[in-house]
């Protein structure tokens, strides 16, 4: 028999039950204890933390006035960059007018007017002629471009605008019309042209920024329907009643836009101009009336003085007194002007700056159905201006000479289809015609192009009247069927580059920087020295992207213009918003962010960070290490954390890695007002003496660079 459980007493099961509720009530003493312990050491972390920070913020104000004193004399770079840009336009007007090679000055308006009148008296020039006179026509027209776009505003009177938007638009006029009269004279000589084969003329001419193909249907032969220029792949498809037609087609290709009209100068823009000006002029000549009447002073009192010696020998030595005291206030009043005048130079220049990041608060227009919205779409790879000409009449010799008509209302289009098809019998007698084009070389679409036809009378592109667009994009061709005949270009997208994914800017030596922007479709690097720039390398789809630009120094205005036409925009306008989620940030914390990584990028690398976007819209992030010789960037991958809220800068606790976003303080470091005084600290010696050598030239590039990517907002 197995032994029986022994039985628990009522005794000993209340006694075991005391044991329990003493061990539990013992437990929960201990936890409270332990928990008021916890409570009393978190609250004592964190008043000592508040202690610390307190004393942390009053250090910083404490040492304020002195840190951002140090910053004006080091961002004194600006106005001094602007002083050389100055100079630099008035040398090239002088090395203009003393090379008298024959060209006008564009921004001389009877020098140009005169060129213009000249040019309309010359009627009798071939397209070869046109073609080569085109290249002096396009620079003045860029010339003109850059002088709008390069004067600051504060410099730039709305008379010059309105001066210079009128030349660029009279050239332009100027020049189409003068490819009308030489396709003419051509158009007139098509029969002894001929070629022997098909009996038609066909005539392509080529050059770096026109190509102009002819076709003239001289035999009228309903079965040759097909028109395919030889050596290309420029082909139309042409119906029955344009086969029997005498009519001459023209493709003028141009790889410049003239069709779209100028931007005008934004009503903000203007007034920011006027303001800007006239108190700088008030200023000066305020400052310009003080120093007059202290030399006035200085002067009445010299001179009481001299009147008040009675000695001749005493007058002659108190005059010579005077006269040296007056050149030395004089020279102190020079000082005093020149640095009210360079005050008043950044002041500007500080403004002008902040006119590149501004948000504009309402879009420019409302576009219709159909009407290409310029601020959303950008047109690519120039203009292909379609006509079809009635045939003029034909050159015929006689006697050896060469007689032939000319026609007083000169070249004449034909209208297809025309307005009233009631004479026509069948219902398709005017079928859209299909076009097949050559897309230009050195423009890159990431995405099939759209195609835009010019509407002549609203004056903007629409696309509508265009059907069964084709893109090959390894042959580099685009075929579409074309209602009408008229200018048509390729549009993409402005934006399809924005937001980006990730940026960095680094040393590359003294004065010499590299910034990379990666966006979706490609990695753009781009190389900045002094006052130029230069595309180093583009990459499409990870591979690597050969470009016209690469390896081209030009100026920073000049650089972004051509990025832009190559497809390769990273440039946000005051629009973008509209049209790309952006990181917003405030313009003012923007703009001192910019201006002051400037300042450090000779010596320190600097790069996109993904808590830049949970830090709100009045702070900055970004990651930096030194960076001063190309060993560092393979053995030295770790960076610190910036943060900057425009008057205060701070490394972060937190690095790249961590799981989530704080503002904690980094152990051991302190606040600054500036980016500047925060790097200082940890900073080597020889980092420090790259940054105070900097040139002033190379600071401005590079922050024109950062203010025209708004990398910290469009990241």
């Amino acid at each position: 028999m197995s032994a029986r459980k022994k039985k628990i007493t009522k005794a000993e099961r209340l006694k075991q039950l005391q044991e329990e509720e003493e061990r539990r009530q013992k437990e929960e003493e201990e936890t409270r204890v332990k928990h008021e312990k916890e409570e009393m050491e978190r609250l004592e972390r964190q008043r000592v933390e508040r202690e610390k920070w307190h004393q942390l913020e009053a250090k910083d104000l404490e040492r304020r006035n002195e840190e951002l004193e140090e910053l004006y004399l080091l961002e004194e770079c600006f106005p001094e960059a602007e002083k050389l840009k100055q100079d630099t336009r008035l040398l090239s007007q002088w090395n203009h007018y003393i090379q008298c090679d024959g060209s006008p000055d564009p921004s001389v308006s009877p020098e140009i007017n005169t060129f213009i009148s000249l040019w309309k008296e010359e009627t009798n020039e071939t397209l070869e002629e046109v073609i080569a006179k085109s290249k002096l026509v396009l620079n003045l027209i860029e010339k003109l471009r850059l002088l709008l776009l390069q004067t600051p505003s504060y410099d730039l009177e709305d008379k010059a605008i309105i001066q210079y938007q009128g030349s660029i638009l009279e050239l332009q006029e100027l020049l189409h019309l003068k490819f009308n009269v030489a396709t003419e004279r051509l158009l007139r000589q098509a029969s002894t042209l001929a070629d022997l084969d098909s009996g038609n003329m066909e005539k392509v001419i080529q050059d770096e920024n026109v190509t102009v193909y002819v076709w003239a249907n001289l035999k009228k032969n309903p079965r040759y329907r097909s028109v395919r220029f030889s050596e290309t792949q420029i082909r139309f498809e042409i119906p029955r009643i344009l086969a029997t037609s005498g009519i001459a087609i023209r493709l003028l290709h141009t790889h410049y836009d003239h069709a779209t009209p100028l931007r005008p100068v934004s009503a903000s823009l203007q007034g920011h101009t006027a303001t800007v000006t006239h108190f700088v002029k008030d200023e000066v000549q305020k400052g310009e009336t003080e120093i007059s009447k202290e030399l006035q002073e200085e002067y009445k009192q010299q001179e009481c003085e001299s009147v008040s010696v009675c000695e001749e020998e005493t007058k002659v030595e108190e005059q010579g007194d005077t006269e040296v005291q007056m050149s030395f206030v004089q020279e102190e009043s020079e000082a005093t002007k020149c640095e009210l005048e360079m005050k008043l130079l950044s002041e500007a220049v500080f403004a002008a700056q902040l006119l590149l990041i501004e948000n504009a608060n309402e879009k420019p227009c409302f576009c219709e159905d159909n009407e290409v919205d310029l601020c959303q779409f950008t047109t690519l790879g120039g203009v292909y201006h379609l006509d079809i000409f009635e045939l003029p009449p034909q050159c015929k010799p006689m006697k050896g000479w060469m007689i032939v008509e000319i026609l007083k209302e000169g070249l004449q289009k034909y209208i297809y289809p025309p307005e009233s098809t009631e004479d026509f019998e069948t219902e398709n007698a005017f079928p859209p015609i299909e076009v097949t084009l050559e897309v230009q070389e050195n423009v890159i679409f990431f995405e099939d192009p759209m195609v835009a036809r010019w509407d002549a009378e609203g004056k903007h592109w629409q696309t509508d009247g265009i059907s069964n667009v084709l893109y090959q994009s390894e042959e580099r061709l685009i075929t579409f069927s074309l209602e009408t005949f008229g200018p048509v270009t390729l549009i993409q997208d402005t934006h399809i580059n924005m937001p980006f994914q990730s940026w960095e800017l680094r040393p590359l030596d003294v004065n010499k920087v590299l910034l990379t922007v990666t966006t979706v479709f490609t990695e753009i690097q781009i190389q900045v020295k002094e006052n130029l720039c230069m595309l180093a390398s583009v990459k499409v789809d990870n591979k690597k992207h050969s470009s016209t630009l690469e390896g081209r120094w030009m100026t920073p205005i000049s650089f972004i213009l051509a990025l832009k036409e190559t497809g390769l925009n990273i440039f946000p306008t005051g629009h973008s918003h509209f049209y790309v989620v952006i990181n917003r940030k405030e313009p003012l914390v923007e703009i001192k962010a910019y201006r002051q990584l400037a300042l450090l990028s000779s010596a320190f690398a600097f790069g996109w960070s993904k808590w830049n976007v949970e830090c709100g819209s009045k702070k900055v992030i970004v990651k930096l290490r030194e960076h001063l010789t190309e060993e560092e960037l393979v053995q030295d991958p770790n960076w610190t954390l910036l943060m900057f809220s425009g008057d205060r800068a701070q490394r972060l606790k937190i690095n790249e890695n961590s799981e989530t976003f704080s503002e904690a303080l980094k152990e051991e470091t302190e606040f600054h007002s500036t980016l500047y005084h925060l790097v200082k600290d940890f900073a080597s010696k020889e980092a420090m003496e790259k940054i105070r050598s900097s040139k002033c030239q190379f600071i401005d590039s590079v922050c024109y660079m950062l203010l025209s990517t708004r990398l910290l907002s469009y990241s």
